[in-house]
């Protein structure tokens, strides 16, 4: 078969790719340029997994697996998940933009280029598998569990998973390191990329305020009253269930609960006042099932790698979701991603807009 492989350098992509040609498919490795520019790397930084390092060890691994290497220039897509991302932060939420950069730019842009070309999938370097679910394709757990990143790809559709090859899905890092070393490629021990690609300095509060200094604005820090506490640099700082950098002495440990950007207040209260029982949620996509008519129960992930809160899930056939938890769960963040597990298989998911 012949295929895309989308090559960022860093290993797992890399013996995503030795592994192909193991099982004799003609990949073609392909980096993505996103445009995004950074001094030298500092001593003892993990490496971008867009970078300029990266794509030069991309092309040596092509280059000794013998197979071809191209760059596609994904500029324009960046640009538009990078503003995405700092306006969410502008708006009081907190956003998660591997998952746009997975839907819009992995098996988006780079499927189509890859269908234009004659080849008929693309395979990457996730932790995740590709399942049959009643009768349809859905993504699943990978069998590394810390590994696992099922999550950042629920926004996938039929078409798309069908496309989608993750030859890594049944193996453990450690495995893959392993081969790495035996077929002599020289990231094997590479360490992992950072989690925010286009974040240069590796802190997102950077981005943010160069590109929306509105989110920076003064404010005030206040109590589930309205009683004033403190004052804060800007919501873009701050994250619902962040406690560290609030500036406050109390009695006990208080988190940030919401984030008002029309009013530039941050609300903070003890960790109990973190725990909801409803939330709404919005973009909603409906991958292993088609979109319910009656409630269903299911796990709800609500962070990358969070421990999953049952729930029941009101579809509203608008692209909306009313999700009812058995439990109080926290910290339910707007912005964040809520995803839909039966066991390992992803029936769906969307954007967290507000909870209670």
């Amino acid at each position: 078969m012949k295929l895309f492989v989308a090559m960022s350098g860093g290993v797992d992509s890399c013996v995503a790719a030795l592994l192909l040609v193991q099982e004799g498919h003609e990949p073609i490795g392909i980096h993505l340029r996103t445009g995004v520019t950074a001094g030298p790397t500092a001593p003892g930084a993990r490496p971008r997994c867009c970078g300029t390092d990266e794509a030069a060890d991309a092309r040596r691994v092509c280059g000794r697996l013998s197979i071809p290497y191209y760059v596609q220039n994904a500029e324009r897509d960046f640009a538009r998940i990078i503003d995405g991302f700092a306006d969410a932060y502008a708006a009081g939420e907190t956003p998660n933009p591997c998952i746009a950069c997975n839907t819009d730019v992995k098996f988006g842009a780079l499927l189509k280029r890859a269908r234009g070309l004659g080849a008929t999938a693309v395979a990457t370097g996730h932790y995740a598998r590709r399942v049959r679910y009643r009768g349809r394709w859905a993504i699943a757990k990978a069998r590394d569990r810390d590994k696992d990143q099922s999550y950042v790809l629920f926004g996938l559709t039929q078409d798309e998973i069908e496309a989608a090859r993750f030859p890594l899905g049944d193996l453990v890092k450690a495995d893959v390191r392993a081969r790495a070393r035996a077929a002599g490629f020289s990231v094997a021990d590479k360490p992992e990329s950072q989690e925010i690609c286009f974040v240069p300095t590796g802190d997102y509060r950077d981005l943010v305020r160069e590109r929306r200094p509105d989110a920076f604005t003064p404010g005030e820090i206040v109590d589930e009253t309205g009683r004033v506490l403190g004052w804060h640099e800007g919501v873009g700082a701050f994250t619902v269930g962040q406690r560290r950098g609030l500036g406050l002495a109390a009695q006990e440990p208080l988190y940030v609960v919401r984030l008002e950007s029309a009013t530039r207040r941050v609300v903070v209260a003890p960790r109990a006042s973190l725990g909801v029982m409803t939330m709404a949620v919005h973009d909603i996509v409906w991958t292993a099932i088609e979109p319910p008519c009656e409630p269903i129960r299911a796990e709800v992930m609500l962070r990358y790698r969070a421990r999953p809160a049952w729930a029941q899930i009101h579809n509203q056939h608008d692209g909306t979701a009313a999700v009812s938890f058995d439990e109080a769960a926290w910290p339910v963040t707007p912005g964040q991603a809520a995803v839909f597990y039966d066991g390992d298989v992803v029936l769906g998911g969307g954007r967290i807009r507000s909870c209670s």
